[in-house]
């Protein structure tokens, strides 16, 4: 039975979309404004007015969550009339549904494998290794994400056009052509080929097309700003008959162009459909209106946008809080002091986030909670020291440190690669367990008695003698054990196989390696800093309990919390360097998209903070506040700086960063904000 209290819960502007039945549709969906009630609502209404038959609503989302959550939904209003309601899902799998249909149109039979990443990865690999390709110099993910980036613009590979500029396309093209011939050979397809196969069978088949665009009589779609071409495309080759395509999203919570996600998507669409309607979903229900005010304000400063204003029916609020600290490590205090003496009272661990930019901001908060034994969980990554490039270097310092360290001896004898196989390696323990050695004295033996083969004994001598090239270092020349780390990296080459490997993941690497080298200044020598790593990797890392949440603000999309960090709204942090420097006004406006997604995550309470000098790399250096900062509305601001200095009175501090300086290394931002007072 149906439930008809469906409307009675909507808003004038919910109301109108769930009602707008003909022709296209676009839902400007503010944060917190209620999208997936007015998207299960409108699926519920055409159901009831009998508009369709519950298969022949197509409904897409992104994620396997929000597809089930729609579903529940869905049923919790109609019942038993939501039977049937079989083309609701996310992209990926609707779109496997209809390959498995028509899988010899793509030269494929209907059940072929839909291989993982896993097998991507050893499928790259195995053709590099065919084709002479150096994969230390050009890593399968990187080339997997080449790849990726040309099928979701809906290319295969003879419909590739190179960019001349660009060296690596030219190498991995040819890559591209073996790789999707493979694939069909072994009767597979990667996720990227779902959508890649599906759109270009209806491009070419006529019939097919017809069969699904005259089904499908309504089509509704949830976080359209996050799509790309191709799945842009496959929609409007499904539409292209009935035109009842209804599109929820909100383009200033568009933050994935990095994975592919085209924003024109949502700002074109009225001029793709035409007489499309616009309705804007733009009470929010989510936050305070302080915070909703900071928020829009914030955002406005975008160009490429449809435009929108949240309110709120909700109080005011709280002030979003504002906070300017002397360096990171005062800024994790603060926070955690604002936690434990104020915030925990009111609300639960769990309903509180720390959002940062970068993964590697989040170590000093870590630290913190550490030491003061405030339990937090990382949402969306790993914690700072089990990161695997963080577990290297602490493997090589522990095996300076200690000789006898086997496992840590392990763990980087081959890392970089030095021809140092699993074979070798079993056969260094079987020696050192025959005679009760260290694996770094077994192998020095092996080599004096002749017992390794020469291409090993090359990169295993260079090994041994590297190792006591550093203790060395730090016993008879004393270096600090942040510069041994340095030294360590150098001439392992592992510094080197970060930075000249072609790899999408090696920038955060490089960044979590230099936050671990500010992480040792903390220490006065290497042995307690390595009893201090020790500490922290075994403190319980139980999941579930109470918790304050940390995550990049990428991976808080979606989600909300009574209290929201977010820290280190600083130049060259947030707005990121690289996404200015590679993307110009686009990548300044995408982060400010993403800023204005992290301020409105928070329910009750905002905290935005700056450090005005961070130690970076082992050396201090002089940050300067974010632009988005001089964006913010005063008139909701609460501003606080917190100095040793307790002369200093808060209203005497300028925001507007007229600040004295000492000498030292800039930042990226400071260097910027000098052209531009210049």
């Amino acid at each position: 039975m149906i439930n008809t209290d469906y409307l009675k819960n909507l808003n004038s502007a919910q109301k109108e979309a769930v009602l707008h039945l003909d022709g296209p549709l676009l839902i400007v969906a503010g944060a917190g404004s209620g999208k997936t009630k007015v998207l299960t609502s409108r699926i519920a209404h055409i159901i009831k007015e009998k508009k369709a038959f519950p298969n022949q609503i197509l409904s897409v989302t992104f994620t396997n969550k929000a597809a089930k959550e729609m579903q529940n939904r869905v049923s919790n209003i109609l019942g038993s009339s939501a039977v049937g309601l079989s083309w609701m899902g996310t992209f990926h799998s609707i779109c496997a549904k209809l390959l498995r249909k028509h899988a010899s149109a793509a030269n494929l039979n209907s059940n072929f494998t839909i291989i993982d990443t896993d097998d991507q990865i050893r499928l790259i690999k195995n053709i590099c290794k065919a084709e002479n390709i150096d994969t230390k110099q050009l890593a399968p993910r990187f080339i997997l994400a080449v790849i990726d980036r040309w099928k979701n613009k809906g290319f295969y590979p003879l419909e590739v056009i190179v960019n001349n500029k660009d060296i690596y396309e030219k190498t991995i093209l040819p890559i591209y052509k073996i790789y999707q011939q493979k694939l069909i050979d072994l009767n597979s397809c990667d996720f990227g080929d779902l959508i890649l196969h599906t759109v270009k069978i209806l491009e070419h088949n006529l019939d097919i097309r017809q069969i699904y665009s005259n089904n499908f009589k309504y089509i509704l779609v949830d976080e359209y700003q996050d799509t790309n071409f191709i799945q842009s495309k496959w929609l409007n080759l499904l539409s292209e008959k009935n035109r009842n395509l209804c599109c929820v999203g909100d383009d200033d919570q568009s933050i994935y162009s990095w994975r592919g996600a085209e924003i024109k998507n949502f700002l074109e669409f009225d001029q793709v459909y035409e007489n499309t309607k616009v309705i804007r979903l733009e009470e929010n229900y989510r936050s305070s209106q302080n915070i909703l005010s900071v928020a829009s304000n914030l955002i406005a400063n975008n160009q490429n946008r449809v435009g929108k204003t949240l309110t709120t029916t909700m109080e005011e609020g709280d002030l979003v809080k504002l906070n300017c600290f002397k360096n990171g490590k005062d800024e994790a205090i603060g926070v955690s002091d604002e936690i434990e003496k104020t915030l925990k009272k009111k609300y639960s661990f769990n309903n509180m986030a720390i959002l940062v930019r970068a993964i590697f901001q989040t170590r000093e908060f870590e630290e913190r909670f550490l030491k003061i034994g405030m339990p937090y969980r990382i949402l969306g990554g790993t914690k700072f020291y089990e990161r695997a490039e963080i577990k290297d270097c602490v493997a090589y310092l522990r095996l300076v440190h200690q000789e006898k360290d086997d496992l840590a001896f392990e763990r980087i004898v081959n890392n970089p690669k030095r021809s140092i196989g699993n074979t070798t390696l079993k056969t260094v323990h079987e020696f050192a367990k025959e005679n009760n050695f260290s694996l770094e004295f077994a192998s020095f033996k092996m080599i004096e008695q002749n017992l390794i083969k020469p291409k090993t004994k090359i990169g295993l001598s260079f090994f041994l003698n590297s190792l006591r090239k550093w203790r060395n270092d730090l016993i008879i020349k004393k270096i600090s054990h942040i510069k041994l780390l340095q030294v360590v990296l150098d001439e392992s080459g592992y510094s080197a196989m970060l930075k000249n490997k072609k790899d999408v993941d090696n920038e955060n690497r490089l960044e979590n390696i230099k936050e671990l080298l500010s992480a040792m200044k903390e220490f006065d020598n290497l042995e307690s800093f390595l009893e201090h790593v020790s500490l922290a990797t075994s403190i319980d890392q139980e999941w579930d309990g109470e918790k304050v949440n940390m995550m990049t603000m990428h991976a808080a999309k979606g989600l909300e919390f009574d209290v929201v960090f977010l820290p280190g709204w600083e130049e060259g942090l947030f707005p990121h360097q690289k996404s200015i420097e590679e993307k110009g006004q686009n990548g300044l406006e995408e982060e400010r998209r993403l800023a204005y997604v992290g301020i409105t995550r928070a329910k009750k309470n905002a905290i935005i903070s700056f450090s005005m000098n961070r130690f970076y790399q082992g050396d201090w250096i002089d940050s300067m506040a974010s632009r988005f900062i001089d964006e913010l509305p005063e008139k909701y601001l609460e501003k606080n700086s917190f100095f040793e200095d307790e002369t200093q009175e808060v209203e005497d501090f300028d925001f507007n960063q007229d600040f004295e300086i000492e000498e030292g290394t800039r930042s990226p931002g400071w260097i910027r904000y000098q052209k531009r007072i210049k």
